[in-house]
């Protein structure tokens, strides 16, 4: 009986062993197929998702200092100013920054494209930075971008930009970043009205917690 055991393993090892072979091949074959993929990908990243760029925004041209970036040296201390004011505020009138974004002031046209902002006027990037695009040099757009880093801090970015209603994440931002234009273009005028009833409602005091619960 063991004899035809070993005999029927001899068999069906033989019959596995081109099998085995081929599994082997096209492990190896995997290996530098992989690796060029895992090397391909923050290339096309950088490449085709533009707001990637603020992680390491040197590489796209612009000069850092400290938490502010510009393509233009000589408008340096104007972002900066414009910066600081913005953070202030934010923290006096709306609430308390756990951290203070990197922000990327571009100057011109070129490089508000390099970072991804052909339409938009100012953008944020969940907790790590904001954009402020050439068109965006006033204190309204910055503070409206640090209300969403805000947000983010306390709601968690993807929670905040896919579950939470436009009206409250909006609507919020060009209320309280007191945005002087009015009425704005719809649907962004209902957004901030209809956000201004609901925070008349609740109050800052809860405003954390009953936006939780939208």
């Amino acid at each position: 009986m063991r004899s035809k055991t070993d005999a029927r393993k001899r068999g069906c090892a033989r019959l596995l062993t081109p099998f085995n072979a081929n599994v082997r091949r096209h492990r190896l074959m995997f290996k530098p197929i992989a690796c060029v993929v895992l090397l391909a990908l923050p290339v096309a990243a950088w490449a085709f998702i533009k707001p990637v760029r603020v992680l390491a925004p040197e590489f796209a041209g612009v000069q850092c200092h400290g938490k502010i970036c510009v393509d233009d040296p000589t408008h340096l201390t104007e972002a900066t100013t414009l910066y600081d004011e913005a953070v202030r505020f934010v923290q006096l009138n709306v609430g308390e920054l756990q951290t203070k974004p990197r922000a990327v002031f571009c100057s011109t046209q070129a490089c508000s494209q390099s970072f991804g902002s052909r339409s938009r006027v100012a953008y944020n990037v969940g907790t790590f930075a904001v954009v402020i695009s050439h068109r965006g040099w006033k204190p309204y757009f910055v503070r409206h971008e640090l209300i969403h880093h805000l947000q983010s801090e306390h709601l968690g970015s993807l929670r905040n930009w896919l579950f939470k209603p436009d009206w409250f994440r909006e609507g919020m931002a060009y209320s309280m970043s007191e945005d002087p234009r009015r009425p704005l273009p719809e649907p962004l005028q209902g957004y901030r009205s209809q956000f201004e009833n609901w925070f008349q409602r609740v109050g800052k005091s809860r405003l954390w917690s009953e936006a939780e619960h939208l």
